[in-house]
């Protein structure tokens, strides 16, 4: 895959619409706002299933029957979110029988109106309170927005792609090659507990099993990635060419892997394994999958994969998985850093771009540049303090010199540097943290919500 073909992995919200209001409330001004909210929904970059007439506009559903007649067809298109439109009251009956149909999330909109001293005409906000009330008795879960489509969308955007991040990864599936090195807790991970808390399931190889699988690889597996790092990087010829031709075909065989098993992500042991039992460095290979939109994972950090994928969904780019490696209170800036795993498109093209060999072990291939200037969002999905919570950040990459080999980045968070390492050392948080490019902490504090996780901001 070239960098351009992340494009093809966008996460695009596929959104069930039922509209649900009573016959007893202002029919016609109903409809004209469910004709502007359908307006605004046919505005956005998703995916749309609702029960629409013969001239394809949305239908409201007046009782139990009609809503119940439509609603196979909703869920028949396997939808990422249903979005009932709480159009005007109606009595919780029918939103608690859904709730308890469904396996994807649910969420409720309720309407404003003028007050205008006379006839209450939908009394739509009273109706969510009422169904909310009744979901919360049998611990059932409903997001909810308020608003006329003129003022929500945004708000609504977000909604929905989080809904959308947290249903996929119902069926999100993380391959992993080898185990964490030893004294690294910050990768571990319960298996049981991914599954149960959100449906990720990984699917576990053994580090030399792997290797044994590329090296048994023709040695033509490695052409196509070979050529590809021969365009992005002037120097490929010069770095050990056995060396960097095996990396190409690690690239190769984690590839494979994710095409034949569907993975999303693969977390992968690379030290000391690939170096010691292959002669290569597996960051290089990981670095392309980052760019494939499968993000990988060294040190087998299973929670490193799970958070780049809910920013690479979240941003519609690569992630950066990285360990925070300098802090400088006089400059007020920190580095981020990995040793050449950050996707091209995160390079600053006025530096130089290039291969490298790892800084320890000597060994091709790996990436070095210095990450490019701009807003960027960290987070991660962290352990830490025996519980499962989303660590939020955001800052400025500053446009800077390489700071150390292979892939780093000079930034400036929006706390105070001593500050940012105090706050993330009394949190716990894991040394690696992901990074995408922009502000996207709104809609990720939106899928904390849906996914139970307590939100620490660490700016």
């Amino acid at each position: 895959m070239s960098e351009s073909s992340l494009s093809k992995k966008a996460l695009i919200p596929k959104v069930a619409v039922l509209p649900l209001a009573r016959s007893t409330f202002d029919v016609e001004y109903a409809q004209t706002i469910l004709n502007d909210a359908w307006e605004l929904l046919s505005s956005l970059n998703i995916e749309l299933i609702a029960p629409l007439s013969s001239d394809g506009k949305p239908e409201l559903q007046f009782d139990a029957d009609s809503a119940n007649a439509v609603l196979p067809n909703l869920l028949a298109a396997n939808p990422d979110v249903l979005l009932l439109l709480q159009v005007t009251f109606t009595d919780a009956s029918m939103t608690v029988e859904i709730a308890n149909k469904i396996k994807m999330p649910l969420a409720l909109w309720s309407f404003p109106e003028p007050r205008t001293g006379g006839r209450l005409r939908l009394n739509s906000f009273c109706g969510v309170n009422l169904a909310k009330h009744a979901l919360s008795r049998q611990t059932l879960e409903a997001q909810t927005l308020h608003g006329l489509p003129c003022d929500v969308k945004a708000e609504l955007e977000q909604l929905l792609q989080a809904c959308a991040i947290a249903n996929r990864l119902k069926s999100t599936k993380i391959g992993v090659v080898g185990d964490h090195p030893d004294g690294f807790d910050a990768c571990n991970y319960n298996e049981q507990q991914l599954k149960d808390h959100f449906g990720i399931s990984i699917e576990k190889t053994d580090v030399t099993s792997f290797i044994n699988q590329v090296k048994a690889m023709p040695d033509s597996a490695a052409d196509a990635p070979y050529a590809r790092r021969a365009r992005d990087f002037s120097n490929l010829a010069e770095m050990d060419q056995v060396a960097t031709r095996k990396t190409c075909k690690v690239y190769s065989g984690l590839s494979e892997n994710a095409q034949k098993s569907n993975f999303q992500g693969i977390a992968v042991r690379c030290w000391p394994d690939f170096f010691v039992e292959y002669g290569c460095a597996a960051c290089g290979a990981i670095s392309m999958l980052n760019e494939d939109g499968i993000p990988g994972g060294c040190e087998a950090d299973v929670f490193g994969v799970i958070s780049s994928l809910i920013l690479q969904w979240s941003a519609n780019q690569a992630a950066f998985n990285t360990d925070l490696v300098d802090i400088d209170p006089q400059d007020d800036s920190v580095v981020f850093w990995h040793c050449g795993q950050a996707p091209i498109e995160m390079a600053d093209r006025t530096g130089p771009v290039r291969a490298t060999i790892h800084s320890n072990r000597k060994l091709p291939l790996l990436s070095e540049f210095a990450l490019k200037p701009g807003r960027f969002t960290l987070c991660r999905i962290s352990q830490g303090q025996g519980k499962l919570r989303m660590i939020l950040g955001a800052g400025e990459m500053l446009q800077r010199p390489l700071a150390f080999s292979g892939t780093a980045g000079v930034a400036r968070m929006d706390i105070k540097a001593d500050a940012f390492m105090a706050r993330l050392l009394d949190q716990g948080l894991e040394h690696h943290s992901a990074l995408v490019y922009g502000e996207h902490r709104p809609l990720l504090r939106t899928l904390a919500r849906i996914l139970k996780l307590e939100i620490v901001e660490l700016t």
